[in-house]
């Protein structure tokens, strides 16, 4: 479905030899630019091109409602995703500002939030695919059918924004008890246990934990999602806003633009997104390690480093927003800083 080819393969061995004497000469010490020189060499390789550019920054946030909220699974209830969809277009959230600050062309999805929206706004999609999904402890959450079309959909908010003059687009969400969904396709994914996969989300207290777990459990007997594809996975306990995200991610992958990932949500979904083609996390960037108890377990599995670790766990693509400014100074220092030899530098004694 996703047509995403290794960049190390696609790419002649001159063209990687050139990124890698681009960075090397620059008036530094070789590697004193840590992450940012790796950074730097990702996106020269995506773009195909000695002189990277960022195009059009785009972040999109995906929302959209759950029924395994229904079991209790969260401290808010969901009628909170519709409030702070409206309160993203009324400009009040922390992604708002963030955006703002960095000039992100920040954009928000009705995935599927239990609300009708009448709403004439440039930078609102009202794409749902259903009014919130099942409960997955009584059926699978969506249909095959309502699956794919959010895979199809999510792909097509990105194509848009492709062709909007976008090459760079990262992702965020908003869904009451998506930590919950998350969690249940991580465990099923790596075949752990709800245990070693359910967190905090909005705050519950160990208790609150322990029974996330314990719901995640009994989702993957009902369900027998071990060893189950990731559509499957997907479809019997999935959200519409993470499934339309695993749409978009490896669609903006195939375009080789570079995709910016959020926190525990959204990495749940790139990994999704990787285990449908082996070369999409070629095209990614992590933006933060949040405190999610399984956020970690899940970047050392794709075995990708983030750019921070703030202790962030409010989602929105809050991470992304803040390490953007990273992602444009790898970009600067590769385009703009001297070479040795422009500078007439000695590069040893």
């Amino acid at each position: 479905m996703f047509v995403i080819n290794s960049l190390m393969k696609q790419l002649p061995l001159e063209f990687l030899d050139n990124v890698k004497q681009v960075i090397d000469l620059k008036t530094k010490p070789q590697g004193s630019l840590g992450a940012l020189e790796g950074l730097a060499s990702k996106i020269a390789h995506i773009q195909h091109s000695i002189s990277p550019v960022l195009k059009n920054p785009c972040l999109i946030i995906f929302a959209a409602d759950h029924g395994i909220a229904d079991q209790g699974v969260s401290l808010f209830p969901k009628a909170v995703t519709e409030q702070m969809v409206l309160n993203f277009l009324a400009g009040g959230a922390a992604i708002n500002c963030f955006s703002r600050q960095h000039d992100l062309d920040l954009n928000i999805v009705n995935a599927g939030v239990c609300a009708d929206f009448n709403i004439s706004d440039a930078h609102f999609i009202n794409a749902p695919i259903a009014k919130g999904t099942n409960n997955f402890l009584e059926t699978q959450a969506m249909s095959e059918a309502q699956c794919q079309q959010a895979l199809n959909q999510g792909a097509e908010i990105v194509v848009n924004k492709f062709n909007a003059g976008c090459n760079v687009i990262g992702f965020g969400e908003m869904g009451i008890a998506n930590t919950t969904s998350a969690a249940a396709i991580m465990a099923a994914l790596l075949n752990l246990s709800g245990e070693a996969c359910a967190g905090r989300g909005t705050g519950v207290d160990d208790k609150g934990v322990t029974f996330k777990a314990k719901v995640i459990e009994q989702a993957l007997e009902l369900h027998q999602l071990r060893g189950a594809t990731v559509v499957q996975i997907l479809q019997k306990v999935g959200g519409f806003e993470i499934v339309m995200m695993v749409g978009a991610m490896l669609k903006a992958a195939e375009l080789s633009m570079l995709v910016l990932v959020d926190g525990f949500i959204c990495s749940v979904a790139a990994l999704a997104a990787s285990k449908m083609n082996e070369h999409f996390i070629d095209y990614t960037q992590f933006c933060h390690q949040s405190n999610e108890q399984a956020h970690q377990r899940v970047l050392e599995h794709l075995g990708v480093q983030p750019l921070l670790n703030l202790g962030l766990r409010l989602g929105e693509g809050s991470g992304v927003a803040i390490a953007y400014p990273l992602i444009v100074s790898a970009v600067t220092f590769f385009n703009e800083m001297a070479s040795f030899a422009d500078a007439g530098v000695s590069e040893s004694e």
